[in-house]
C-alpha cells in the first residue's frame, strides 16, 4: 500500500493507533474521547506533566496559576465533561474584575461578570491531570518525551512513525501509527510539520494564526503588616489593567482551595511581552515589580519573585476553525489557538479534531 491511500478510519476502526503530540487540554481531550471510541492513543509530552497552560508553579508559599487564570463555560459538551471532574472544579469568587487605568485607580467595576468564572483546586493543572491519569496509568502518556520528526513507517509505509528525543532515554522511534494528531502552539506545529516536510497546505495555514507571547510574575507576601488583617493592597481580588507593561492582576490566595498566604500572579500585556521577549529574568522581574508597585499601591518588599515566559500564549488571530484535518494524510491539528485562547477552545477544539478522526 503506497502512502498515499492510507485507509480511511471507518476501514479499521477497530484496531487504529493514534498519536497526540501535546497534553494541554486540547490534547487531552481529543486523546480520552478516541480512548472512549474503543482507539489505540499515545501521547507525547515534552514537559514534566500535562495541562499546557493550565498550569500551576508550586512553592513554598504555596501554588501559582503562572498560565492560565480561571475559565468559563458555554458548550454543554463542556460542562458535561466538567461534570466527571469529582469536584475538582469550583467557581472563583473575584469580588467582580476591576478595570484599572494606567495608575491603578479603578475605572469600571459596576456589574459583576455576566458568568460564572471557574478554576481547578488545588491548582489550575488538577483538571487536565485527572483527566489524563488513565492514559497514565495505562502507560499510554509519555512524559518529558518530545517529538522531533513526523516520517512515514520503515516497516508499514502506509502508518507512520515518529522520531522523539527523551530525558533519560535519549532518541527513539515510534512506530506503527494510522493518524496524527499535533495538540501543540501553532507556531510549534508548524515548525514541525515543516521539518518533517508534511502537509504542505496546513502549513501554509497555520503561517495565518498569530500568538502573542505573556511573561508571568508570582509574588509572595507572607507577612501582611498588620496581624488583623486578611490581606494587603487593594480590595479586588482580580482586574485588567491599562498599564503600559501589565494587563491581568490576581490575588491567588483569593481563588478556593488554595492557601492562605498572600500571593499574587501579574500578566504582562501582549505588546510589553513581545518588546521584552529575549530580556533576562531579572530585568523583567525588576520592571514588573516596579509596575506591580505603582499599580497595587503595595510596596513590601515579596519574601518569593520569580518570573515565567509563556512564548504562546494569547491568540491574536485565530485559525477560524475547531482544527485541520488532511484525511489522506490522516494528519490533523487542534489547540485554543485554532478558535481563540479560552480554556473551553481547547476543549472544543481537542474534541472536534477526535470526532474527525471518527
Amino acid at each position: 500500500m503506497t502512502k498515499k491511500s492510507r485507509p480511511r478510519a471507518s476501514e479499521n476502526s477497530a484496531s487504529r493507533h493514534i498519536a497526540v503530540i501535546g497534553s494541554g487540554i486540547a490534547g487531552i481531550a481529543c486523546a480520552r474521547t478516541l480512548v472512549q471510541a474503543g482507539h489505540r492513543v499515545s501521547v507525547f509530552e515534552k514537559n514534566q506533566g500535562t495541562g499546557g497552560r493550565m498550569a500551576t508553579r508550586d512553592t513554598g508559599f504555596g501554588g501559582f496559576d503562572h498560565g492560565t487564570q480561571y475559565f468559563t463555560v458555554r458548550d454543554a459538551r463542556f460542562e458535561k465533561a466538567l461534570s466527571t471532574a469529582n469536584g475538582l472544579v469550583r467557581p472563583w469568587s473575584t469580588n467582580t474584575v476591576r478595570i484599572l487605568d494606567e495608575f491603578g485607580r479603578v475605572v469600571a467595576s459596576a456589574l459583576p461578570p455576566k458568568e460564572a468564572h471557574w478554576v481547578a483546586s488545588p491548582g489550575m493543572n488538577a483538571l487536565v491531570k485527572h483527566w489524563a491519569e488513565p492514559l497514565k496509568t495505562s502507560g499510554s502518556l509519555l512524559l518529558e518525551t518530545e517529538v522531533i520528526s513526523i516520517e512515514a513507517d520503515k516497516l508499514e509505509p502506509q502508518r507512520w512513525q515518529l522520531q522523539t528525543e527523551g530525558v533519560g532515554n535519549g532518541s527513539r522511534v515510534h512506530s506503527g501509527f494510522d493518524d496524527v494528531v499535533l495538540a501543540i502552539p501553532a507556531a510549534q506545529a508548524q515548525a514541525l510539520l515543516q521539518s518533517s516536510r508534511q502537509g504542505k497546505a496546513m502549513v501554509k495555514a497555520l503561517g495565518k494564526v498569530s500568538v502573542a507571547p505573556c511573561w508571568t510574575l508570582m509574588l509572595a507576601f507572607p507577612h501582611a503588616p498588620h496581624p488583623h488583617l486578611a490581606h494587603i493592597g487593594p480590595q479586588w481580588n482580580a482586574a485588567r489593567s491599562t498599564h503600559h507593561r501589565i494587563a491581568w492582576l490576581a490575588r491567588e490566595s483569593s481563588k478556593p482551595g488554595r492557601g492562605p498566604v498572600e500571593r499574587w500572579t501579574v500578566q504582562a500585556n501582549p505588546e510589553w511581552s513581545q518588546r521584552h521577549l529575549e530580556d533576562d529574568d531579572a530585568r523583567v522581574k525588576a520592571k514588573l515589580l516596579k509596575a506591580f508597585s505603582e499599580v497595587t499601591g503595595i510596596r513590601a518588599e515579596p519574601s518569593h519573585a520569580e518570573v515565567h515566559r509563556w512564548r504562546h500564549a494569547q491568540t491574536m488571530e485565530p485559525l477560524g476553525k475547531s482544527h485541520a484535518w488532511d484525511d489522506k494524510s490522516r494528519i490533523g491539528v487542534c489547540g485554543d489557538w485554532c478558535l481563540g485562547h479560552r480554556v473551553e477552545d481547547g476543549f472544543v477544539s481537542g474534541l472536534e479534531m477526535a470526532l474527525a478522526i471518527l
